[in-house]
């Protein structure tokens, strides 16, 4: 079956999906994208992602491109076209298409593009043996916390990342503090038991897993702390992992060429891992 992309308006063949070469989200980054899972044909946490893009939206000072109803449609349109059961389905949106000049364009009219496709579990081993994320400077602009298509510094560190054999790449900043992954939000396990995440600000995207899996914490108990964390306190963890909309909570045994704790997923990050999943099946709804 040939895969459906919606386009401005149109449902069209993937493979015909364009955009014009005077778009800006091409020529300057000038956009904003979210992605959220799917499972069992069901949106997992759909209301706080769509939330997530108006906010980013709004802080570019673009105009949503149509009513938030109108785009739910349009995602369901292309699970449904795509025969999505597993998987994710993305949205993209650029300020305009317009002669190309850094200034905002008088008449400026979001551009829109979507599509969704299903994709295959994480292997067993993420489970068994965890993941190595590899450590780099945090080279990123200084609104981190806006979805923005500005990517490049992310691809860099990422692609450094699959050459060293790692997972993830952990950024981190001019004072030694990690201030998350590449495309993944950071945690770690302190040897009191302490959960620690990095507190939400300009220097990380608010993770919508990351709120999640806070929430589910917080249901099994856990100690829940939000605060910067050094490298050196992460390399000294008892355990620590990553979360995203396409990785949940998944395990990290190594970071550079520091084992963490005995080398093996921890029991924590396992129980978050188990909790999520089941969430994923149970609430993941629109």
């Amino acid at each position: 079956m040939s895969r459906v992309a919606y386009v401005n308006g149109r449902y069209v063949p993937h493979s015909e999906a364009r955009v014009h070469i005077d778009d800006r989200g091409y020529q300057f980054a000038d956009g904003v994208y979210e992605v959220v899972a799917i499972v069992g044909q069901r949106f997992v946490d759909e209301a706080p992602h769509l939330d997530r893009l108006e906010r980013s939206l709004k802080e570019l000072r673009m105009t949503m491109p149509m009513s938030r109803r109108s785009l739910e449609l349009v995602l369901r349109e292309l699970v449904r076209r795509n025969r999505v059961r597993n998987g994710i389905v993305y949205m993209q949106m650029s300020r305009a298409v317009a002669p190309r000049d850094h200034p905002f364009p008088k008449l400026a009219k979001t551009q829109v593009v979507a599509w969704a496709r299903n994709s295959k579990p994480a292997p067993a081993s993420v489970a068994e043996d965890g993941v190595k994320a590899i450590t780099m400077p945090d080279i990123r602009w200084g609104r981190c916390d806006i979805k923005s298509t500005a990517l490049l510094p992310n691809v860099l560190a990422k692609q450094l990342a699959r050459e060293a054999g790692a997972y993830e790449a952990w950024l981190v900043d001019e004072d030694g503090n990690v201030t998350e992954g590449s495309s993944s939000n950071a945690w770690i396990v302190t040897s009191k038991g302490e959960l620690v995440t990095r507190s939400t600000d300009e220097a990380i995207l608010a993770g919508v897993t990351r709120r999640t899996v806070h929430e589910l914490a917080k249901e099994e108990g856990l100690r829940l702390v939000e605060r910067k964390f050094s490298l050196a306190e992460a390399k000294g963890a008892r355990e620590a992992f990553v979360t995203s909309a396409s990785s949940p909570v998944v395990p990290v045994t190594q970071i550079d060429e520091q084992v963490i704790g005995n080398g093996k997923p921890g029991s924590t990050t396992l129980k978050l891992r188990e909790r999520y999943l089941r969430y994923m099946v149970e609430a993941g709804v629109a």
